[in-house]
């Protein structure tokens, strides 16, 4: 609604919020939450073109998230709290004297409280050009969009002025837009601030796998351009130049403070509007700053978003006239660049006097962990690079002596004694969501006083793991171990459907050899939902089992026959993986990446007739994108009558059995990797599983097919064969542990077959084969026992499962080309099959196709001087 009378004139008292970002959301959350919403008109004045959104999350949208995916608004809340947001509206002007703000569309707010959320900006070093057409900032959905743009029209190679987090993402997104990306940095490693020398060096190692260019210890003198103003490369200090079309500066970040200066308030001497520990401005208490413009009581300016939500919780507290005080806050920080885990906490550069360290460096994996320990036990603090699994719990433990040794917190899973440290070894102190700022004692609180029963709920209650989501895993401990602790039953069932897990369901198929979906849940469904239709939980992984088992059973093997076929996901439904813009890619299988030229170039010949995008996977298969779901079918009769089969990389079952070249051709090569490569892929093809499977063959020592990031991976001796178990890569890297060595191929073969068939039997729904060797009781000793010595007795059973799956595999596409009533779902519309879907579409790129999508929209902006009420 349009607002053109003075505010603050009327009964209720105003606060105008001058900034709308996170630490903006969640202070008006902070409001609502005291009432203050009820008793006091609230005004928001965003700069930006669109509400607050997860700056956080801001890379996300270069792999498919949308700007309503990153949304932190609700705007039911909004309207329900009579919140009044001008949007595209930010204030220009304050005059403390007469308490008002204007803003830019010239509306006058009068106030009784003025807080400013004002953020930062990003620092642009001063070097000549650094305005050039090509330099860009990473700050904003829009810096995003004008990024995007330049470097789909105008560019090929990328650089970034900075390596720290937000340098490191923007590298990555160039990466992603398909430019040669470099990464200029002035220190001498990557996260200065985060990590040391010797987690900088993983990091390192792992960013360069990638495939992005790292400058370290030089810095930006010059940008250069051409005559028409435009970037053309860099001049680093070293002397060298660096040819480069397109400049993203992401040097750090500098408090917004202009507008405090402006109103004569007092700033630091490096920036920051001065505060107290109430967060008020310290010359006129009517005015607070918070966030990344605030400099807080302690002398420092915090660039986290978790001491931003402490300052607007303690701003809302005091205006409400409760007792509250920002003194500092916990800098740690868990991230994820590039995939890479990165975390640190505690002091974890080693400042205190007399302390040691304790370090686990694998360079190889770009694993490395680093634990700073006092003299007399305590942990203080550490860093942790390419796997923090353990960040949540060692955070935790900070500042007091953990009940278990130092080594065994940083060493790999099998290495050393475990660490046994549960919910239970917490104190009830221990902060376990630093974002928000929530102790054990607060989770336990919800489950044991506000009788909260699940996470969702306990998120609910105290806002834990609503914000970076690092700390869910430790939460569901915590929740679960007061709940049994309190006598109350934990519902470990799969879903609201059953009440077993999806062992036990396993178990119930395989005894009573039931086949169809509806019998399971009809009679083994909780009660109320037998006779239903199940649910999008339990049906895919119901339908998994089936499939795993239906050889045994006697049941169709195909996915698609009768009632499993309701019971497929999106890629299961069509044999194919849907894509961002509704189109889909075929991955033909192509066993231990061997293939002959004519099945090359019928590959070639495919792609060019039906226009598709080709790839080489990582997993050493090609892969076509961009066929509409009519043309599925076309496609691959002309690959089964090459040949061909189904890769799976749609479904969760095995994907590839990777390797080197062997001794066949490589001089370090011990065993024709490549044979068994194929062997076991044709082996264990089209093997339905919890989660996707992958697996390699390396031919020796050398590890060149990446064996111990599998599944199951093989590594050539010169004996035999030696077996590792649970490894995995993706965004949690764990490394994989030796199962057996020196191994014949009979004994390889057998072994595996035990143990796919044990874990398929066991673990959980979309559970990985790293996560269930984790979670199962006994670890890597019990499936040794189980799979090698055969301590529950049950190997033979094991075998014969897999047996029966090998002598029944048929090929899903060939069955599905010769069959008129499978092809009949390959169609966009069911009312129209002859009619494709018109929003399927592309564009070329380097001489090929990708889809036509749509720049973000940045949403409706309201007319100047219109409040979203």
């Amino acid at each position: 609604m349009s607002t053109t009378a003075p505010v603050g004139t009327g009964p209720r008292p105003t606060i105008v919020l001058v900034g709308h970002g996170m630490v903006g959301q969640r202070f008006l959350e902070a409001l609502a939450e005291r009432g203050l919403t009820a008793t006091h008109r609230v005004v928001v004045l965003c700069e930006e073109p669109r509400p607050a959104y997860d700056r956080v999350a801001l890379t996300s949208y270069f792999s498919g998230k949308t700007p309503e995916d990153l949304s932190m608004t609700d705007m039911a809340f909004i309207e329900k709290e009579r919140i009044e947001l001008y949007v595209g509206d930010p204030a220009e002007t304050v005059d403390r004297e007469a308490r008002k703000v204007t803003a830019r569309s010239g509306q006058v707010f009068e106030y009784d409280i003025l807080v400013l959320a004002t953020g930062s900006y990003p620092f642009v070093p001063p070097v000549p050009n650094k305005d050039a057409e090509g330099c860009f900032v990473y700050r904003t959905i829009e810096d995003l969009l004008a990024i995007e743009e330049y470097a789909k029209t105008k560019a090929t190679t990328g650089a970034v002025v900075g390596g720290g987090l937000l340098g490191l993402e923007a590298a990555g997104a160039l990466k992603g837009l398909g430019l040669n990306a470099h990464i200029v940095e002035f220190a001498p490693r990557l996260m200065p601030v985060q990590v040391d020398d010797g987690g900088g060096a993983a990091l390192l190692r792992t960013i360069e796998d990638m495939g992005l260019t790292v400058h370290t210890g030089v810095g930006t003198q010059e940008i250069v351009t051409d005559e028409s103003g435009a970037v053309t490369g860099m001049k680093l200090s070293d002397g060298s130049e660096l040819a480069t079309d397109l400049v993203v500066f992401s040097a750090g970040v500098r408090p917004r403070d202009q507008l405090a200066r402006d109103c004569g308030l007092t700033v630091g001497e490096r920036g920051g509007i001065t505060v107290d520990e109430q967060c008020r401005t310290v010359n006129d208490p009517h005015v607070f700053a918070i966030g990344e413009c605030a400099l807080a009581a302690d002398g420092r300016v915090y660039g986290l978003v978790a001491p931003g939500y402490e300052q607007a919780e303690t701003a809302a507290a005091t205006i409400a006239a409760d007792e509250a005080a920002f003194t500092g806050a916990d800098l740690s920080t868990k991230l994820k660049l590039l995939g890479v885990d990165v975390a640190s906490f505690g002091d974890a550069h080693g400042a205190t006097e007399d302390c040691l360290d304790v370090v686990y460096s694998d360079s190889r994996a770009g694993l490395y962990k680093k634990l700073v320990i006092g003299s007399d036990g305590t942990l203080l603090g550490g860093i942790l690079v390419g796997d923090a699994e353990a960040y949540g719990t060692l955070k935790a433990f900070t500042g007091s002596v953990p009940p278990v040794s130092p080594e065994s917190l940083v060493l790999p899973a099998g290495a050393g004694e475990p660490a046994q440290l549960g919910p239970s070894a917490l104190p009830d102190d221990a902060i376990i969501c630093s974002c928000n700022n929530v102790r054990k004692g607060t989770i336990r609180g919800a489950v044991t006083e506000h009788k909260c029963t699940t996470v969702p709920e306990v998120k609910k209650c105290t806002k834990a793991g609503t914000t970076c989501g690092s700390c869910v895993k430790v939460l569901g401990q915590l929740v679960n171990a007061e709940l049994e602790a309190s006598g109350v039953e934990v519902d470990k069932g799969l879903c609201g459907c059953f009440g077993q897990t999806r062992q036990e369901l396993y178990e119930i198929v395989l005894a009573l050899r039931i086949t169809s979906y509806q019998d399971l849940l009809d009679r083994y469904g909780r009660e109320g939902a037998r006779g239903g239709d199940g649910c999008e939980i339990c049906k895919p992984a119901v339908g998994s089992i089936i499939a795993s088992l239906a050889p045994t059973l006697g049941a169709s093997g195909y996915v698609l026959d009768g009632e499993q076929a309701s019971l497929q996901d999106t890629n299961d439904h069509f044999l194919a993986n849907l894509q961002k813009n509704g189109s889909y890619s075929i991955v033909p299988r192509i066993p231990g990446g061997e293939i002959t030229p004519e099945k090359l170039i019928v590959i070639g010949e495919v792609a060019r007739d039906f226009g598709l995008y080709t790839k080489i996977t990582g997993g050493q298969r090609i892969d076509m994108f961009g066929a509409r779901v009519e043309q599925l079918p076309m496609i691959w009769a002309r690959l089964v009558d090459a040949g061909f089969e189904s890769g799976h990389a749609y479904g969760k079952a095995l994907r590839t059995v990777k390797s080197c070249v062997g001794q066949t051709w490589c001089r370090y090569g011990v065993q024709d990797s490549v044979r068994m490569a194929i062997d076991l892929e044709l082996r264990y093809r089209g093997l339905r599983s919890p989660h996707k499977l992958k697996s390699a063959v390396s031919g020796c020592q050398r590890e060149c097919a990446e064996a111990q990031s599998k599944d199951f991976g093989v590594i050539a001796t010169a004996n035999g064969w030696n077996l590792y178990v649970a490894g995995n890569g993706g965004a949690t890297p764990r490394h994989a542990d030796l199962l057996a060595q020196d191994l014949s191929d009979a004994e390889l073969i057998r072994l595996i077959d035990r143990f796919l068939m044990f874990y398929i039997r066991t673990a959980d729904r979309l559970e990985r084969t790293s996560t269930w060797l984790e979670r199962i009781e006994g670890g890597l000793d019990h499936v040794r026992d189980v799979v090698v010595h055969d301590s529950l007795g049950i190997c033979d059973e094991l075998e014969k499962l897999m047996a029966d799956h090998v002598a029944n595999y048929r090929d899903e596409w060939a069955e599905t080309i010769n069959d008129p009533e499978k092809l009949s779902r390959f169609v966009s519309f069911v009312n129209a099959p002859d009619t494709p879907d018109p929003l399927v579409s592309f564009v070329p790129e380097r001489d090929q196709i990708k889809p036509d999508l749509p720049l973000l929209s940045i949403g409706t902006r309201p007319l100047e001087g219109t409040a979203t009420r």
